[in-house]
């Protein structure tokens, strides 16, 4: 991974972000995706070699493995954590695009010509639209995935030992997480992280349409004024 990029991108999203949005994205970073690269990956990279049956039938525990575990949790995460990000992103391209159209705009006009975005980074019109849909974006995404974990991991918790009767297996035989409650407990910490996430990302949404509600009223009393 090229961190300097990804070091830039950051400071990008925190620089158009509000407040919210910045604890949003330090969660993400710091309680998520460093989890993830640092500990997770680890914990469920023997899952397959260490899923015991008691039983030597060819093909039986691959079977059941498929069964109890039909999508890995970590290719769920790294799906999760790439499209709850994009949303950010497009927001940065956003404001490049209205950086480009401001300079371009200028370079024909002259620089004492009247600027289409006197300040590009500012959430409004399209931007603001954006901003707003990027956020209802992450929050759907959490939710959907953490519905897709309890559909497939019922509890979000894996069993010590979990019962199969599949064919080719020869009748009911019992096979063996590795490592249940260590995974658990990540499964458990990842869970609440993305609950946190989807209630920082519905907030800063609430804010942001309070906040434009206010403005509009703001400007209505000073027009009746007038």
């Amino acid at each position: 991974m090229n961190w300097g990029v990804f070091e830039g991108l950051l400071s990008g999203v925190n620089k158009y972000s509000t407040a919210f949005g910045r604890i949003w994205l330090s969660l993400v970073f710091i309680f998520r995706l460093l989890v993830y690269v640092v500990a997770a990956e680890r914990v469920w990279s023997d899952d397959h070699k260490d899923f015991d049956c008691n039983t030597r039938q060819p093909g039986c525990g691959n079977v059941c493995f498929d069964h109890f575990f039909p999508i890995s949790h970590i290719r769920l995460w790294a799906l999760q954590l790439i499209l709850v990000t994009c949303p950010s992103l497009l927001v940065i391209m956003h404001v490049a695009y209205r950086e480009a159209k401001e300079q371009r705009h200028r370079a024909a006009s002259g620089d004492d010509c009247h600027r289409i975005y006197p300040n590009p980074g500012k959430k409004r019109g399209g931007l603001w639209w954006t901003y707003l849909l990027s956020l209802i974006f992450k929050a759907g995404v959490d939710m959907v995935f953490l519905y897709i974990f309890y559909r497939f991991y019922r509890n979000y918790t894996l069993p010590r030992v979990v019962k199969c009767e599949l064919p080719p297996c020869p009748n009911v035989v019992d096979c063996f997480i590795s490592r249940p409650t260590e995974k658990n407990i990540f499964t458990l910490f990842m869970v609440v992280t993305a609950c946190v996430c989807i209630v920082l990302s519905l907030v800063e949404a609430a804010y942001l349409i309070g906040k434009r509600c206010r403005e509009c009223l703001l400007a209505g009393s000073g027009d009746s004024r007038r």
